[in-house]
């Protein structure tokens, strides 16, 4: 058991994830860094370790109830709580794409890894979030979820329409919604956080760098912004 806060992030092997690691394992924060491939997660914390940096590592699958359960126990029997969930894991798939276009086996894989995957590994989370007194969800969202921006002509994003991705995260907006609502009388704040256009492996272009798109999200997750509920962005609230 640590004195320290104690966050998850998923999908923290790489690109926005293992930024956000960096910044919260760098503001004293042990950060229990979670993907699918156990070796580049091994990896990069022994890097963050050897930088006196206090992290551990997880095996987790979006896909795969069994893993999300056995997640959840190893750091229930590590460490008996979880104060800050960073839902960072996400796809994009190439064959996603208008709705009288894309695939529809894209589509359902966005959508079970961005949505459903992220309601499954909330929902074995919870019971040791409650067990801190001011927790803290942070989802990574994007202004491509926004149905305001989907129908904005003006939008620079308008022209951006993959059903399945901006529909994942559309869901993941209604469950900070409704987290929000279940769990504001147990002190943990949820929020969307789109971190802006970050050029990633996801993204392949970008006007941010990851250490740039981890920023907001950091915020949050320290409690550094207050409020629970939102959809945020760099430059201000993000329409729902």
């Amino acid at each position: 058991m640590t004195d320290r806060s104690i966050a998850l992030v998923t999908g923290a092997n790489k690109g926005i994830g293992l930024e956000i690691t960096r910044q919260l394992a760098g503001a004293g924060v042990h950060v229990i860094m979670a993907a699918r491939d156990p070796q580049k997660l091994a990896a990069e914390a022994e890097d963050l370790a050897e930088r006196g940096r206090s992290v551990s590592t997880v095996s987790l699958d979006l896909l795969d109830q069994a893993s999300i359960d056995a997640a959840a126990r190893s750091v229930a029997e590590a460490f008996g709580r979880l104060n800050i969930l960073v839902n960072n894991a996400g796809i994009f798939d190439p064959a996603d794409g208008p709705p009288d276009a894309a695939s529809l086996g894209a589509v359902r894989r966005v959508m079970e890894t961005n949505f459903l995957g992220t309601l499954a590994v909330t929902q074995a989370m919870l019971p040791l979030l409650r067990k801190s007194p001011a927790a803290r969800i942070v989802n990574l969202a994007s202004s491509l979820g926004s149905l305001r921006v989907n129908s904005d002509p003006t939008s620079p994003y308008y022209a951006a329409r993959f059903i399945g991705y901006n529909a994942s995260k559309a869901a993941l907006n209604m469950l900070t919604v409704q987290l929000h609502e279940t769990l504001k009388g147990a002190g943990i704040a949820v929020n969307s956080v789109s971190p802006g256009f970050v050029k990633t492996d996801l993204t392949g272009q970008g006007a941010m760098t990851p250490e740039e798109g981890a920023r907001l999200p950091v915020q949050f997750a320290l409690g550094q912004r207050e409020g629970s509920g939102g959809f945020h962005e760099p430059d201000g609230i993000t329409p729902w």
